[in-house]
């Protein structure tokens, strides 16, 4: 697809940014920071009203049927605000696995939910520091779950999750009941994404795809999901880059604003330039993905290098739009800490960058790094 989005594209990403402009409050993300196992509920009304919950579901099932290029346009706005909630990502990662799993009575039970927004998802495919391990320490057998998965985004209020386990000692991805897993919060720098170790002791679930097919299927599903944390890094960093130029414009030292000083402009030119290159990894990988023409092969490294790149670039915005703000940059009140938290909680999720920068590798040579 063009590196250039058509009106109606262009339409959701000032209207979301609009709503959530109008919906955010800073003091209300700081507060939420003091918490453990408490969430921005007004932002996730927000996003069942706005139909994001459904957005890239079919619309047999309740949907609205759009792609991940729409989809990336609200995580950019998600990632601008600092969106106080955790479950758009992984609520979409969830229907992915559902309809790749054939299996059309999972797919009325479930789809139409987390469409509508009802129940709330959380994705565990990690163990240690990288999704997917070989031989996963959760194992299924008989319809349960046994087994623990550490640190899980969203886990700690998550009705279900999707859950990367042993099945009859094969891969597995299976879809886990959570009314009666065992959930211990995990207190962060970042506690709006409510981390949580989840604990299966014969925990009701099913599985949607095992063996190679499970293996493809969670690489898919893995890719697409970093895509769309990837526009959510870019939102942050722009958001970023732009409060760093507003504040160079009126702040002013020796008689003139410290944006006239090369210091400071060329270091705001540098995230700039970032951000875009990072913009349009994004917008590729995306195109990529719903133009259903890319083999997992070439998702994988599109998805790579959109991750690769968001994550420094919001990095770098985070730290640079500390130093352009100077001691004030530091202090609870200004907020900018909000993004650098929330880089941090990113990098991480759905495997730092050591485990991209492997992917990417194998990919392109076809030999594991």
């Amino acid at each position: 697809m063009s590196i250039l989005y058509d009106e109606g594209q262009q339409a959701i990403a000032t209207e979301s940014r609009r709503v959530l402009d109008a919906r955010t409050s800073k003091q209300r993300l700081l507060a939420l920071l003091e918490q453990t196992g408490t969430f921005d509920q007004l932002f996730w009304d927000t996003a069942v009203e706005q139909g994001w919950t459904a957005l890239a579901i079919p619309e047999a099932h309740g949907g609205l049927g759009l792609g991940l290029v729409e989809l990336g346009l609200v995580a950019q706005a998600t990632g601008a605000a600092t969106a106080g909630a955790p479950f758009l990502t992984p609520g979409y990662g969830i229907a992915l696995a559902i309809m790749g799993s054939g299996n059309a009575d999972i797919q009325a039970q479930w789809l139409p939910r987390l469409a509508a927004g009802e129940i709330l998802g959380a994705v565990a495919l990690a163990e240690g520091t990288a999704p997917l391990p070989t031989r996963p320490a959760v194992r299924y057998a008989g319809g349960a779950l046994n087994g623990t998965k550490h640190a899980v985004p969203g886990g700690l209020k998550a009705d279900i999750a999707l859950v990367w386990a042993e099945a009859d000692g094969a891969p597995a991805l299976v879809l886990a009941e959570l009314a009666d897993a065992a959930r211990t919060p995990v207190e962060s720098f970042d506690n709006t994404r409510l981390y949580a170790d989840l604990t299966f002791a014969g925990t009701p679930a099913t599985v949607l795809a095992a063996g190679g097919a499970a293996k493809a299927l969670a690489l898919e599903i893995l890719a697409r999901m970093a895509i769309v944390t990837a526009h959510e890094q870019v939102g942050g960093a722009e958001a970023l880059m732009l409060t760093a130029r507003d504040y160079a414009l009126t702040r002013r030292a020796f008689g003139q604003p410290i944006g006239a000083f090369q210091s400071v402009k060329h270091r705001i030119a540098e995230l700039y330039g970032l951000v875009e290159i990072a913009r349009a990894n994004c917008i590729h990988a995306a195109g990529l993905a719903d133009g259903g023409q890319a083999d997992l092969t070439a998702l994988m490294i599109a998805a790579a290098d959109a991750r690769l790149a968001a994550t420094e670039t919001y990095d770098t915005c985070a730290r640079d739009c500390v130093q352009v703000h100077g001691g004030i940059g530091v202090t609870w009140e200004a907020g900018i800490h909000l993004h650098m938290r929330r880089t941090r909680s990113l990098a991480i999720e759905l495997g730092n960058m050591l485990f991209w920068e492997d992917l990417l590798v194998e990919n392109l040579t076809g030999v594991a790094a």
